[in-house]
């Protein structure tokens, strides 16, 4: 069995499952979506490569090489979730909501033709940066937990 692996699916799973009840939470409905979702709180990409960093140098020291690797991923997944992801979500909100506006000028304009997408692009990409904040500590608390069962 490799521990680190198994730390780091943990932590993803551990997230995407907290989504749910909090979700339930604001929204008073079960949204059995969240569990597979990407963006939300807690980040579940978070919460995985920092689990795995925090394992990987408890168990090989924070000197190792393959410390070293895992929390420079680590910082790249969470940078990007919280940039290049969460950007393409606002961008996707704005084009959702262009649709609509075309659409009621059309009907304004009998000579526009507007034909609506079938499918609204996903808004809900990347991370506020709190959730990627949780995420990492919900991950950090994993990573080191794994870590400390594994010594008994």
């Amino acid at each position: 069995m490799n521990r680190a692996l198994t730390t780091a699916v943990i932590g993803i799973g551990a997230a995407q499952a907290i989504k749910l009840p909090l979700t339930y939470m604001f929204s008073k409905k079960w949204d059995w979506s969240q569990l597979v979702q990407t963006g939300g709180m807690p980040s579940s990409h978070s919460s995985g490569v920092t689990a795995l960093a925090t394992y990987i140098g408890m168990k090989r020291g924070f000197s190792a090489v393959d410390f070293a690797v895992s929390s420079v991923f680590g910082a790249v997944v969470m940078y990007d979730a919280m940039g290049i992801r969460r950007s393409a979500g606002e961008i996707a909100v704005e084009v959702n909501d262009l649709d609509e506006q075309v659409e009621r000028i059309a009907k304004q304009h009998p000579g526009i033709y507007h034909a609506r997408r079938r499918k609204a692009l996903k808004e809900r990409l990347g991370h506020l940066p709190r959730e990627v904040a949780v995420g990492a500590l919900l991950g950090f608390a994993i990573g080191a937990c794994s870590y400390l069962l594994e010594k008994k």
